[in-house]
């Protein structure tokens, strides 16, 4: 069977085009793809990538390399299950779990550290018309749960595992740099979680007004007002906890100097590039430094079923809808130039 699919062939090569869709082994599940999110990690693979695709060798765990279908933010409805498969059935709503691990370790945070990939980056992925998906990696939703916003599941447990990684209290000062998409996700997450006040910087006016439709207290261009002076006039020792969500090096100095002593700045950002980094600003600045990559398989499950429930609502990151077709031009290349843009979804199916 042949399908349309964006794939990944190289740095700034990504072509929609027809593939043959694999086979159905007894444990996996046929997914008709309903709608996929385009993440900042996928925009990184086309800019200035590979960074987590295989090219010239396999990857280990998947034993596939480019060309790859992109794509690890979906949902969908079960098209055909194999012979061993029980949790899921045709016609169920469901959302892919896209972190694959080695599972030698009985806490899989080992794995995810040290032997992991993703469906969309290390095998094939999502933005495509079908996925084969082993069991595992899928969750039934509930019958009248959105699947646009099952799309939205995965980048909402990265900012809530960030939230978990600072080691967030209730009642806490926040600050984060970045507003773009797993930005606004972590202003959602960390005024679910408690915040009292939210200090979001970026250099985007459209983003900075979208940070305050979802939460942030405070929004500052940083291209215009030094963001560690605007946060020391309301908080002279530094906020609690800072989340660094842009991915570039003057943000990590700001984040740890805005900072108090013994609060915790999260790197939660992909870097494409290396960086100078002097660990004497964090002896210096009694900061702690935490990081995090994906999330672990409770938070997964927990950001469903928030999102279920409306107890945290990621629609408003939403700024576009596309066709496959347009992923380059009015995905790729939009995320890119426009600035006004966070979360594009891309319309497979198109249920709902």
């Amino acid at each position: 069977m042949y399908m349309k699919a964006a794939v990944f062939h190289n740095v700034k090569d990504v072509r929609v085009e027809d593939v043959e869709l694999k086979e159905l082994s007894s444990t996996g599940v046929k997914i008709k793809v309903a709608w996929a999110g385009i993440c900042g990690t996928d925009l990184h693979e086309y800019l200035a990538g590979p960074i987590f695709v295989p090219l010239n060798e396999e990857n280990t765990l998947t034993h596939d390399k480019a060309p790859v279908t992109l794509g690890h933010e979906f949902s969908g409805i079960v098209e055909e299950v194999g012979q061993d498969v029980t949790s899921v059935k045709s016609g169920d709503k469901v959302v892919v779990n896209p972190l694959i691990i080695s599972g030698e370790h009985e806490n899989g945070l080992y794995d995810m550290y040290n032997d992991s990939t993703f469906y969309g980056l290390g095998t094939d992925g999502g933005f495509a018309e079908f996925a084969i998906i082993e069991e595992k990696h899928v969750i039934k939703l509930e019958d009248d749960t959105s699947l646009k916003l099952g799309a939205l599941v995965e980048p909402t447990a990265v900012a809530l595992q960030a939230i978990r990684e600072s080691r967030m209290e209730f009642s806490d000062s926040v600050a984060v740099y970045g507003a773009g998409p797993i930005g606004l996700l972590t202003i959602i997450a960390a005024r679910a979680a408690g915040a009292k006040d939210i200090f979001v910087f970026d250099l985007s006016e459209e983003r900075l007004k979208k940070a305050k439709e979802v939460g942030a207290t405070h929004i500052v261009n940083s291209g215009e007002q030094n963001p560690i002076e605007y946060i020391k006039q309301y908080y002279p020792d530094g906020v609690d906890r800072t989340f660094e969500v842009a991915g570039v090096p003057i943000t990590v100095k700001q984040s740890i100097l805005s900072t108090r002593p013994r609060g915790v700045v999260t790197v939660v950002s992909i870097f494409e590039k290396a960086m100078d980094f002097n660990p004497m600003i964090l002896t210096t600045s009694g900061v702690h430094l935490a990081s995090t990559l994906a999330y672990e398989d409770d938070i997964f499950e927990a950001t469903i079923k928030m999102i279920e429930s409306g107890q945290i609502d990621p629609s408003p990151v939403i700024t576009d809808q596309i066709e496959l077709d347009e992923i380059v031009d009015k995905g790729f290349k939009a995320l890119t130039n426009d600035k006004s843009q966070a979360k594009i979804l891309v319309k497979l199916s198109g249920e709902e």
